[in-house]
């Protein structure tokens, strides 16, 4: 039976601390080096947000404050921001900066903005959570997607004539 590892670590993101939990079946730590390895089933809480993977490492500062997380692997997430736009998505990697509030997804990205279903496919897409701001790049030459939901209120049923 593997052991679950529960860590608490405190991140503090503006004037507000934020729990940051970290469960995961594995855990490996350098503190000299303030790197912290999670494998296995990784969910990484941070307010409402919610990050999954296979494995995530977490670089931590000499007061032991995290300044860059990187999620590898079948990465899925929850993220809301300061705007209260919530976003759910995929990816292979993701990278979080919590002192510019900034998550990096990486290769295969697939994120939906739930509040409007804007949705964006692409090889990198960032999402800035102070700004509530979004960018997207691609990689080998292929187009980035974005597919929006139109509502057509003006539209009406046409009725059978004979």
């Amino acid at each position: 039976m593997k052991k679950i590892i529960f860590i608490s670590l405190f991140c503090f993101l503006g004037l507000y601390a934020e729990e940051l939990k970290v469960l995961s079946e594995n855990f490996r730590a350098d503190q000299p080096k303030g790197v912290s390895i999670f494998t296995g089933n990784v969910i990484v809480t941070k307010g409402l947000d919610e990050l999954n993977a296979s494995k995530v490492t977490i670089y931590t500062d000499s007061n032991r404050k995290p300044t860059k997380m990187v999620a590898e692997g079948d990465v899925s997430f929850y993220i809301v921001t300061e705007q209260k736009e919530k976003y759910r998505g995929k990816s292979q990697k993701a990278v979080y900066l919590p002192n510019e509030k900034v998550y990096e997804f990486y290769t295969k990205v697939d994120l939906l903005r739930l509040d409007d279903f804007r949705r964006v496919k692409g090889d990198k897409v960032v999402v800035n959570t102070i700004q509530g701001h979004a960018s997207a790049d691609s990689a080998n030459n292929e187009p980035v997607m974005m597919i929006f939901t139109i509502h057509d209120t003006n539209s009406t049923k046409k009725g059978s004539s004979k």
